[in-house]
């Protein structure tokens, strides 16, 4: 089996928290530059300058930070401003497409834009060589190592081996995909109307039963049975297909 790699899973909310600390550099950036660039093309160069000298700095072991800065409308003018600051707007990510806000807060004049941000996180990860069915178990053949950019999707990266190897393709997959947690899921131990065995728990006791699971159940997933007398219970399925429910 390959070695895991040596990255979190999900390393977005701390490369997050690291380019939070960055905005105190490119704070006062942008205050040193607002006495003599108001212009939107000026201001935007500004920002990228200070964003790509602070990421080289915070993310030194982690990910190879990249980040492009879009432009403003041109024809825009801002009015003079002692004091800009950066924020990031309600919702937004610093990871993939984003956008970053600017605030004049110390100036005759207060004025807020935004500028598109898109950071790219590139990192080791595994590549699919060929097509994978949807519903085929994968096996260490199927991937490869290679350097992806973390940022491009939402879901995370699949970056432990252990976490791949033998899980099925939730869908169909395509050669060059870098696996992601979406792509994968735990295979079935049973199929909807399938009879399992229940375990129920509670304070003192511990009886098991039979039932009819509703639901197709992979370990981990929690599912829905039918009992024997027509009472509905949910549980969470173990390695072996019992499914064990708390009262």
């Amino acid at each position: 089996m390959p070695a895991p790699l040596a990255l979190a899973d999900n390393p977005a909310p701390l490369i997050a928290q690291r380019v939070r600390t960055a905005f105190v550099a490119l704070s006062l950036g942008c205050a040193v530059a607002a006495a003599t660039a108001q212009a939107p093309a000026e201001l935007g160069q500004a920002t990228q300058q200070w964003l790509d000298a602070a990421l080289q700095q915070q993310s030194q072991g982690m990910l190879r930070m990249e980040v492009s800065v879009g432009a403003l409308d041109e024809r825009l003018r801002l009015a003079p401003c002692a004091r800009i600051e950066p924020y990031l707007p309600a919702g937004a990510r610093l990871w993939g497409r984003s956008r970053l806000g600017l605030r004049c807060v110390e100036g005759s004049t207060r004025w807020n834009v935004f500028l598109p941000l898109t950071v790219k996180a590139f990192g080791p990860a595994w590549v699919l060589t060929g097509n994978v069915a949807s519903g085929a178990v994968l096996t260490e053949a199927d991937a490869t190592e290679s350097e992806v950019d973390w940022a491009a999707e939402a879901a995370s990266i699949v970056a432990d081996p252990a976490q791949w190897v033998g899980q099925v393709a939730s869908r169909p997959l395509h050669a060059g995909q870098a696996l992601r947690q979406s792509m994968v899921r735990a295979p079935h131990l049973f199929q909807a109307g399938a009879q399992v065995r229940v375990v129920a728990e509670g304070p003192g006791y511990a009886v098991s039963g039979g039932g009819q699971a509703l639901v197709a159940g992979a370990a981990g997933q929690t599912v829905r049975v039918r009992m024997g007398n027509g009472k509905i219970v949910s549980g969470t399925v173990d390695e072996s297909g019992t499914v064990t429910a708390q009262f």
